[in-house]
Order: C-alpha cells, then sequence, then structure tokens
C-alpha cells in the first residue's frame, strides 16, 4: 500500500502535467493527423492490389531512411537548441539551426541521387519481385524530389519545437498533408478533373504537399524577424569549425544512431520481402495501423526532451531526472493501455483493404505482437529520444543501437525466416527481443543519471 501510496504522490506534481500537455498534445495531434493520412494514403493504394501495396511499402523504405537521418540530425541539433532556449542564448540558437539545415541538406540531397537516378538498385535491395521493383523505381523517381524540402521543414519544425512553439509546425503540417491526401485521391482514382493516374498518383500529391510544406513553414518563420528560429543567411551559410566541431561532437552519434537504426528496419524489412510480397503487404498494413498509436508516444517523448533539455541547460539537474522518470512511468501506462486498443480496432480497418485473405490472416496475427508489445517500444523510443538524447547521452546510445540491432535482432530475424523458416508473425516476435534487451540496458542507465550533460559550456 505504500508503494502505490509513493507512486501517486510522485505523480501529484501539477506543473509536470501542465508542461508536459501543452507541449505534447498539439505534437501528438500533428502526428495523429499524419499517421491517419498516412493510413488513408495506404487504404487507398490498397484498393489496386497487392504488388502495388507492397511497392509503395518498399519504396517508402528510402523515404524511411532519408525521414530517420534528418530526424537524428534535427533532434540532436534540438539538444542544444533546446538548452539553449532554456539559458536564453538566441545568436548560438540560430547558428545551430545553420549547421543543422547544411547537414539535413547534404544528407538527404544523397538520397535524392538514389532515388532519382539509379531507383532500380534501391528496390532490388528489398524485393526480387520485377513487378514490384518495377513499380516501386516509378514511385521513387517522383517522390524522391521532395527529400531536400523534407530536410528544411525538418531542420526549422525542430527549433520551433525546441523553444515551445509547437502549435506553427503542427498547423503547417497538417494543413500540407490534408492537401497531399486531396490530390492524391484525385490523382489514383482520376477525380476532381484530374487525370488518372493510379500509385503514380500518390507520388505526385505527396511531393507536391512537401513542397508546400516547406514554403509555409519558412514563410511562418520569417514573416516576423523576432521569431527565435529566423537565422539570416550569415547564420545558414557560414562554417566556423571549431563551432561546428562541438557541435558535431554530440550530433554525428546521434545522426550516426539513427542511421543504424534506419539501415536495421530496412534490413526487417528486406527479410521480410524474402518471406514473401504477401508479408511484406501485411506489415504495411500493419505498421499503419500501429502509427496511429504511436502519435502519443511521440508527444510525450518530444514533449520530455524539450521540457529536459530546458532544464538543464536551467541548472535544473535533479528536477530534469524527476521529469524524465515521470515520462517514463506515464509512457508504459499509456502503452498498455494503447496496445489493447490497437488490438480492438484492427479487424475494423482490415474489412477497407481490398487484398487477398492471406494477406489479411497475416496482418491478424502480426496485430497481436505488434499490441502486446506497444508498450515495450514506446518506452524505449521515449527513454532513448526523450530523455537520454535530451541529456546528449549519445555516444553511450549508438552503442547501444549498434549492439541490439546488429547483434541481437538482426541475427534472431534471419534465423528465423531463413532458418527456422518461421511465418511472418513469429518472425515479428522474435524480432521484439531486441527491444527486451534494449529496455534492460536503457533503464540501468537511466537511474545511474550518467546521462545528463550540459551542452551548453561548450559553445560558452
Amino acid at each position: 500500500m505504500s508503494l502505490i501510496k509513493k507512486a501517486l504522490n510522485f505523480y501529484r506534481d501539477r506543473e509536470y502535467f501542465s508542461s508536459i500537455l501543452r507541449i505534447a498534445l498539439p505534437i501528438a495531434a500533428q502526428n495523429l493527423v499524419m499517421a491517419s493520412l498516412n493510413m488513408v494514403n495506404i487504404l487507398m493504394i490498397g484498393q489496386l492490389g497487392d504488388a502495388e501495396l507492397a511497392a509503395v511499402g518498399l519504396a517508402g523504405q528510402i523515404y524511411f531512411l532519408v525521414h530517420l537521418i534528418l530526424f537524428g540530425v534535427a533532434s540532436g541539433a534540438s539538444m542544444f537548441t533546446a538548452q539553449l532556449w532554456g539559458k536564453g542564448d538566441i545568436s548560438n540558437l540560430r547558428r545551430v539551426l545553420g549547421f543543422s539545415l547544411k547537414l539535413g541538406l547534404l544528407g538527404s540531397g544523397i538520397f535524392w541521387a538514389l532515388a532519382v537516378f539509379w531507383p532500380e538498385y534501391a528496390m532490388r535491395f528489398y524485393s526480387e519481385d520485377p513487378v514490384v521493383i518495377a513499380l516501386g523505381a516509378e514511385y521513387l523517381g517522383i517522390f524522391g524530389w521532395s527529400y531536400p524540402f523534407f530536410a528544411i521543414t525538418f531542420a526549422y519544425a525542430f527549433v520551433m519545437r525546441s523553444t515551445k512553439n509547437v502549435r506553427t509546425p503542427m498547423l503547417v503540417t497538417v494543413f500540407a498533408l490534408t492537401l497531399g491526401i486531396f490530390l492524391s485521391y484525385g490523382l489514383i482514382f482520376g477525380q476532381f478533373g484530374l487525370p488518372e493516374l493510379g500509385m503514380m498518383g500518390a507520388a505526385w500529391g505527396s511531393l507536391v504537399a512537401k513542397v508546400i510544406e516547406s514554403l509555409l513553414i519558412l514563410v511562418a518563420v520569417y514573416w516576423r524577424r523576432t521569431n527565435p528560429a529566423a537565422a539570416t543567411w550569415k547564420d545558414i551559410l557560414e562554417f566556423d569549425w571549431a563551432f561546428t566541431s562541438k557541435v558535431m561532437k554530440p550530433v554525428l552519434p546521434v545522426v550516426t544512431n539513427e542511421l543504424v537504426w534506419a539501415l536495421g528496419i530496412t534490413t526487417y524489412y528486406a527479410i521480410y520481402a524474402r518471406v514473401g510480397t504477401d508479408a511484406v503487404a501485411a506489415i504495411n498494413i500493419v505498421t499503419a495501423i500501429e502509427q496511429m498509436i504511436f502519435v502519443a508516444f511521440f508527444g510525450i517523448g518530444n514533449a520530455t526532451a524539450i521540457l529536459v533539455g530546458n532544464l538543464i541547460g536551467e541548472g535544473k539537474k535533479e528536477q530534469a531526472y524527476i521529469f524524465a522518470g515521470r515520462s517514463i512511468g506515464l509512457q508504459v501506462f499509456i502503452g498498455l493501455i494503447l496496445g489493447l486498443a490497437l488490438y480492438a480496432s484492427s479487424d475494423m480497418v482490415f474489412g477497407f483493404y481490398k487484398v487477398s485473405d492471406s494477406v489479411i490472416e497475416s496482418a491478424r496475427a502480426i496485430i497481436i505482437v505488434a499490441s502486446s508489445m506497444a508498450w515495450l517500444k514506446g518506452t524505449n523510443m521515449l527513454v532513448i529520444v526523450g530523455v537520454m538524447r535530451a541529456g546528449g547521452d549519445t555516444r553511450f546510445m549508438l552503442i547501444l543501437e549498434v549492439a541490439a540491432i546488429w547483434m541481437v535482432g538482426v541475427p534472431i530475424a534471419a534465423l528465423a525466416a531463413f532458418v527456422l523458416q518461421f511465418p511472418v508473425h513469429l518472425v515479428y516476435l522474435m524480432i521484439m527481443i531486441e527491444e527486451v534487451f534494449k529496455l534492460g540496458v536503457c533503464l540501468w542507465r537511466f537511474f545511474s543519471r550518467r546521462w545528463i550533460k550540459d551542452l551548453t559550456q561548450s559553445l560558452a
């Protein structure tokens, strides 16, 4: 009874909940719209057939790599910007934004070249099906042009969030994605006077949405030059090696971390694809549904990162530790509730897909595993991105990620698929061993407090 009382007292802090909700709700709402519209996009493509659904899902893995590299750059830079905002150092905050923008454009430019000039080679990594390769390559050749615009959006949006301006990026993203779905629907099925382009209509609709999103975020930032994110051309173009090296030291492990993790996830997809085209289609359906509950995890995780970073920058390390601990417990509780919701709603969503019975059967089996493990994946995401990264403990997290994916996850997935020849849902279950390993190490590191580092001192 005393343990329950202690837990209740631990969560009796109104300041914590008001701070978390004020930041988490707009971010969660933005991600909810993103996840909902992504699921609608998958549903529309799912009307075209198994091959089209698999092709878009596998082509989306290139976008997934770009997304995670940009997330690594932006969230790594936001370690500094959140702490710099807490300290009130706007000048260095804008210089960090300039660094983030340059590095993001460089990374997205590499994948832009791959998608536009060598899309077939990219698709062959994931599939041996010639129909899937041809469809996916054509899709990549169009959507790949959005990658540099996405880099601009990411850099500015993350800095705005670091300064607790979460509403503007949310409104911009919601508007752009809604427009993208409208255009995709019209271009896929030939509605609203638009030409009928099939799955390529989804590529064009998404490309236009990303370009408009980037332009709107720039207008929102520079409409008033007093915006903390309104970096000048000097901030963006300057290259000060001493400053860059100080920022790169903790940021580079974050970018490498995201790249290592992304390559691991895409390797999982390559393994799924070799189990069968039906397996990839089933995974794509489940992933689209699963994203609906992860919006809460993203909201709490990003809010925790901002608050913990701000508190460390203000010199309140003990309060940062307590806030982080509350978020971990909250994430576990919410994860259990949302896992049940995921399972309960899955059959209703499956009914909208016009795919083969074998795909739906596999998806039903996978959703049981996904709903049971939602709390585990959500907690790991919060500890790594929302706590450790906010505290600047990036090198240790990189080592953990490499070990978890490439020494535990990928070998187990390959064993399950190729040696034991398990069906896709059991391969997916075996991969969860990676998450169990990661959580144990993450909690040990959290309680050690070694993750709390004041990064602003290096820029003084």
